[in-house]
Formats: C-alpha cells, sequence, structure tokens
C-alpha cells in the first residue's frame, strides 16, 4: 500500500467541486464531470426510496434550478491507492440539509465519484 499523494488529495477535491458547482449553478451537465458514467445513488429524500443511476440526481438538479446558497464543507477524505472515501456536508440545498457520502475511485489518471449515498436530516 503506497501513501496517497497531495495530488490525489486535490484532485478529489476537483471532482467534489463539480458536484458543488452543479448543485449552485442548477446544471446537470456541470456535476456530471464529478461522477463515473457508471456512478449510483442511494438515499431517501422526503419519505421516498431514491436508488439507481447517477441520472436520477442530475435530472433532479437540472429540474430544480440554481441553488447560489449553498453551503458545502468537505468534512473527510480517507485515500487508499487507487480507491477513496469523501464526507461532505451540505446547508442550504432549498432549505435542506445533506450528509453525502462518496466513494471515489481512480482510473485512467483521473479520479471519479462511483457511488454517492446520502441523508437527508429533519
Amino acid at each position: 500500500m503506497s501513501n496517497p499523494e497531495l495530488s490525489d488529495y486535490d484532485a478529489i477535491e476537483g471532482a467534489v467541486q463539480h458536484y458543488i458547482d452543479g448543485a449552485k449553478s442548477g446544471k446537470g451537465d456541470v456535476m456530471k464531470l464529478a461522477f463515473h458514467e457508471s456512478a449510483t445513488i442511494f438515499g431517501h429524500y422526503r419519505g421516498d426510496l431514491m436508488a439507481g443511476p447517477i441520472k436520477l440526481l442530475l435530472d433532479h438538479v437540472d429540474e430544480s434550478g440554481p441553488v447560489p446558497e449553498l453551503q458545502a464543507k468537505i468534512a473527510s477524505i480517507d485515500v487508499v491507492d487507487t480507491v477513496a472515501t469523501v464526507r461532505l456536508e451540505l446547508d442550504k440545498w432549498a432549505g435542506d440539509r445533506f450528509t453525502d457520502f462518496f466513494t471515489v475511485l481512480k482510473s485512467d489518471g483521473e479520479w471519479k465519484i462511483t457511488n454517492k449515498i446520502f441523508h437527508l436530516h429533519p
């Protein structure tokens, strides 16, 4: 097992920043840059299970529109060679607060989110 390079952390933060920028701008195409093409999403949203391809989230972002007041903070990044986990805290996403956990994979030299699981705080 090798120690992660600082550039790995920077690249992971960059992928997460695409996610945040997409949410703030209300543009799924911007957010899509963060995700692997086969990425998935899981979590409970307003009483319903949201589970399936990441397109569910990208379409929701497009339909919901911009959220310029969104506040986001990366709480942790844990890297082991070519895999990582990220915890992201989000507040004021259309009045809601979320905790997101991402699994991230380095493939072909690029870090991409492969799965998002989230909690919507009451």
